[in-house]
Formats: C-alpha cells, sequence, structure tokens
C-alpha cells in the first residue's frame, strides 16, 4: 500500500461527505452533517484533508470561535482513517492547519482531548508545543462512541498560540526538580492505578502519571478506568487552579505509564 499523500484545503462538497463518511468510520457515531461544515468552513472556519489520490484519509475540521473581543479558531475534530494511524498525519495536518490559521488572521487555536489517551497527549503537548490550564468536566455529557462510552467526558483544552515562535523550536521543557502529584501502581488484580499525592502546591514543577493505554483499562475493568478519571478530576482542577500549566508529555521505556509536566504559569514565555 502506497503511502503517500497530498494535504489540501476542502473544496468541493464532496470533500465534505467524504469527511462524514470517516466520522463514521472512525468513533462509530452520527457525524457533523456536510452542509453544516461546509457553511462552517466558508465562514471563518477551516476544513483540510490528506488525500490519497481522490480518497480522504485524514481530516481536520474548525469552526470560528468569539470570546471576549477575542477571535479564535475552534479545532473540533482531528480523524485519521484506521489504516492509516500511526503514520504521522495527524502531525502533518496540524501543521498545515497552522499555516491557513495564520493566513485566517487566527493567532490562537483550541481544541479538547481527553487527557488519559496519551498518544493524543504526546501530539498536542510534546510534539506541537500546545499548553494547557484548563479543565473541563464532562465536556460532551454521555457520549455513546466507542472510545468514551460509560465514562464521564472530561477533557483538557489545549491552547496552541500559533503566531508563537517557541513553536518551530522543539519542546524544552525539562522534568529536572519535578515532583510527584500522584503514583501509580498495580492493584490487587494486577490492574494499573492510580492515587493523589497530598501536594502542598508550592513546588516549581509537577508530573502526573497517564496510562500508555487507557482504552485497554477501560475495556477490561471500568471501574479501575473510572478511578483514573476522578482522580484526574481532582487533581488537575487543583493544579489549573493553583496557577499551573501542562506543557509535555514525557515518554518512558520501562513503566506502563507516561508522565505530564506542569510547571507554574509565569514561567511561559508569551
Amino acid at each position: 500500500m502506497s503511502h503517500t499523500y497530498t494535504i489540501r484545503l476542502f473544496e468541493t462538497y464532496e470533500d465534505f461527505k467524504q469527511m462524514a463518511d470517516l466520522e463514521r468510520l472512525i468513533w462509530g457515531i452520527e457525524p457533523i452533517p456536510e452542509n453544516q461544515t461546509m457553511i462552517a468552513h466558508k465562514n471563518g472556519g477551516l476544513a483540510l484533508g490528506a488525500f490519497q489520490g481522490d480518497q480522504l484519509i485524514g481530516f481536520s475540521y474548525s469552526f470560528a470561535g468569539f470570546r471576549d473581543g477575542h477571535s479564535y479558531l475552534c479545532s473540533h475534530n482531528l480523524g485519521i482513517h484506521p489504516d492509516y494511524q500511526k503514520q504521522g498525519i495527524g502531525d502533518a495536518l496540524k501543521k498545515v492547519q497552522r499555516q491557513e490559521a495564520i493566513k485566517l488572521g487566527y493567532s490562537l487555536i483550541t481544541w479538547t482531548y481527553d487527557p488519559l489517551e496519551s498518544v493524543n497527549g504526546y501530539l498536542n503537548l510534546s510534539k506541537l508545543n500546545g499548553i494547557c490550564r484548563t479543565y473541563i468536566e464532562d465536556c460532551y455529557g454521555d457520549m455513546p462512541d466507542s472510545f468514551s462510552e460509560g465514562m464521564p467526558t472530561d477533557r483538557f483544552q489545549i491552547e496552541w498560540h500559533i503566531t508563537e515562535d517557541y513553536l518551530d523550536q522543539p519542546n524544552q521543557w525539562s522534568e529536572e526538580g519535578a515532583e510527584m502529584a500522584a503514583s501509580w501502581g498495580l492493584n490487587a488484580d494486577g490492574i494499573l492505578s492510580i492515587d493523589e499525592i497530598n501536594i502542598q502546591l508550592e513546588g516549581e514543577k509537577w508530573l502526573v502519571p497517564v496510562p500508555k493505554n487507557f482504552q485497554q483499562i477501560r475495556q477490561t475493568h471500568p471501574q479501575a478506568a473510572l478511578q483514573w478519571k476522578k482522580t484526574y478530576r481532582k487533581l488537575f482542577n487543583q493544579l489549573f487552579d493553583a496557577g499551573y500549566t501542562a506543557v509535555k508529555l514525557i515518554k518512558t521505556k520501562d513503566e506502563p505509564v507516561n508522565y505530564y509536566l506542569l510547571v507554574k504559569q509565569e514561567q511561559l514565555s508569551f
């Protein structure tokens, strides 16, 4: 199978129909109607896709946002066909999204993701240099999709400050001197679990463990997955309210978890 592809803005109604079909395939839910996504694209939004010939294999869909006198771009969906995942297409789509958003006059793109999805965290924070200082409880309510069913839909809200020069540099944040905000272990059933540490909120940096494969925990031991959700909700609300910001996801080799790195907000360069 050839893995060559091109990335371009959506141009025809057929492009939006293909996006709807891909949404159904990836998440098993009813997609956003294509007449809505097309109009949003033409009025300050941004829809672009990775195409192999005429076939859409990945897409990024965004709409215009406005709050407190400032406009920004809401990046609502990023989806890759299952046969083409883990090949860097999502990263490539985000980089083109940044370029096109700047052309439209934006300086900020925001989106949400489940903080327990480690792969997404690595892309959003470590590769793209996004930051997070907002935790949204039960963002989407009860979602019936294959990734969220039976779980509260808590989300991190990413801020991607697309005109800042630091985005073009490798993520420079170091975990040196960071303290553990929570510990992980294996419970009596051998399932990965998390325990909150009573943090005093005086440290310079904090580390929070995140499972490398949360979906496996959710599918096989939903109660353990729910405990991760509850602990995350309490812990990150506490950290963000105290002025800390998530800036990186650190991969490990020999542990079943990776780690979020949080620093004081005043350490940010913008």
